[in-house]
């Protein structure tokens, strides 16, 4: 999609908006500008105290040893926090990219896929600034790339690399990088899907539940277009499947409200059953500032560490 500069003088307009980091070209410098412009923004919330030393440090909790609090942080935070051990910090994160062709779709000025990458490069930055060791899928009816999860010096190069060279693919098939991801890994850690979730949920949730029982933490980022998530349309028109090609002539005020119903449903559906097996599940609108979805990783990756 070509990139359309949204008004910069919109007081609403955040400095980490998608269509914003769209203009901005290189998927490195959008992944630190998203990682840093987020770490000032922890400064200044009520997670003050753990942005800056969140790599080092986390809070305490019932049974650790009180001789491992930091009083110099809670002082400076009035939180309390532990000093974390090396065996405490480093984890593998695994990040799986849906590029299946109903990614390429956009109301706005950024595609879901060109938003996946963004945030998924972010990811990776800031794994890569907590040295986890972070690996990279990426898939739509098949596993196109996969990169193993490292730490190597140049490694996280690779994968924005990568991430700024993502296309459009065919059509989705979820299940499959869950299943081949869960049959190699030899190590418990985070596995993180982004994707529209625009395929079979069984097999979805069964995927992301193989993965769960195997011992690993999984989080689900839920990409979806505003429009996808309101229906704005007004006018007949023809709807067309971006993988299919199938297409279907209608009048929105017609069936807006049953399909606001199903959306909604699916929605639901997923954060049901993926919160009894104990699986992190966020919605994710791509006209919502990249750094959102950084929190749902921060809290996370907390629990698993």
């Amino acid at each position: 999609a070509e990139c359309e500069m949204p008004n910069a003088t919109d007081p609403g307009l955040s400095s980490l908006d998608p269509a914003l980091m769209a203009c901005v070209g290189s998927v490195e410098l959008i992944a630190r500008t998203v990682v840093e412009g987020f770490l000032v923004g922890l400064h200044r919330s009520p997670f003050k105290g753990f942005s800056a030393e969140f790599s080092e440090y986390r809070q305490y909790l019932p049974g650790d040893d009180p001789a491992r609090i930091d009083w110099k942080v809670v002082a400076r935070s009035d939180r309390y926090y532990v000093k974390r051990f090396e065996e405490d910090t480093n984890l593998d994160c695994h990040l799986l990219l849906d590029v299946s062709a109903s990614m390429g779709y956009a109301s706005r000025a950024v595609t879901k896929l060109q938003y996946g990458a963004f945030l998924a490069a972010a990811l990776a930055y800031l794994m890569h600034r907590q040295r986890d060791a972070v690996g990279l899928s990426i898939f739509d009816d098949q596993v196109i790339e996969s990169f193993p999860v490292s730490t190597r010096s140049g490694h996280l190069r690779t994968l924005l690399a990568a991430l700024s060279n993502t296309r459009l693919g065919v059509r989705s098939d979820v299940s499959k990088p869950l299943d081949q991801l869960a049959a190699r890994l030899r190590r418990r850690g985070l596995v993180v899907l982004l994707s529209d979730l625009l395929d079979e949920p069984n097999g979805i949730i069964q995927g992301l539940k193989h993965l769960r029982f195997q011992g690993s933490d999984v989080l689900v980022l839920h990409i979806l277009d505003p429009a996808e998530l309101t229906f704005p349309f007004e006018r007949p028109a023809r709807f067309e499947d971006m993988e299919t090609n199938a297409q279907v002539v209608s009048v929105p005020g017609l069936v807006r409200q049953h399909y606001l119903r199903e959306i909604g449903a699916l929605q639901e559906r997923y954060r049901r059953e993926l919160r009894l097996a104990n699986i992190d599940y966020h919605l994710v609108d791509t006209s919502r500032p990249l750094d959102e979805a950084l929190l749902s990783y921060l809290s996370t990756r907390g629990r698993r560490t």
